[in-house]
């Protein structure tokens, strides 16, 4: 069975959104920045603030995007859906909704840095890990709808 189309994220979907959030963030070796309440009030905050879509499969929500503007705040798939395209489809989406997109990951996600490679985003910067929740090192990432070309200097 193919996932259903990307859809806006409702205060009801909060619980499942965690299961998908903690599929990442409470798995063996990941530091923990918040308690579980705290992320639930965070998802609520999200969707009550910012633009945050799911994609549902057959077990429910497997996947959702959270963006403000330009930023993208998170982007997460449970790994029972890894590989199906849903995060690209999440992310097709935003880039119709924002002429540019900026996310931070963190360094030692190589997997994360490639697919955002791929899709067209370039890395744009480093950070030492201060000012986010896991005090992880992270690498900026950029993609814009105009991108730039080598040697063309703004006049």
């Amino acid at each position: 069975m193919r996932p259903h189309p990307p859809q806006r994220a409702r205060l009801r979907d909060v619980p499942a959104l965690a299961r998908v959030l903690w599929s990442h963030t409470r798995a063996p070796g990941h530091p923990r920045a918040r308690s579980r309440i705290d992320d639930l009030k965070l998802l609520s905050h999200l969707i009550l603030q910012d633009d945050v879509h799911l994609i549902r499969d057959a077990r429910g929500p497997a996947a959702f995007l959270a963006r403000r503007d330009q930023a993208i705040h998170a982007l997460y798939v449970h790994p029972r859906a890894r590989r199906q395209g849903l995060g690209r489809a999440l992310l097709a989406l935003a880039k119709t909704r924002a002429p540019a997109l900026a996310i931070w990951t963190p360094q030692a996600n190589h997997d994360a840095r490639r697919f955002y490679a791929a899709e067209g985003f370039l890395t744009m910067g480093f950070s030492d890990g201060r000012g986010n929740d896991e005090a992880l090192p992270e690498v900026l990432m950029v993609w814009s709808a105009t991108p730039h070309s080598p040697g063309c200097e703004a006049a």
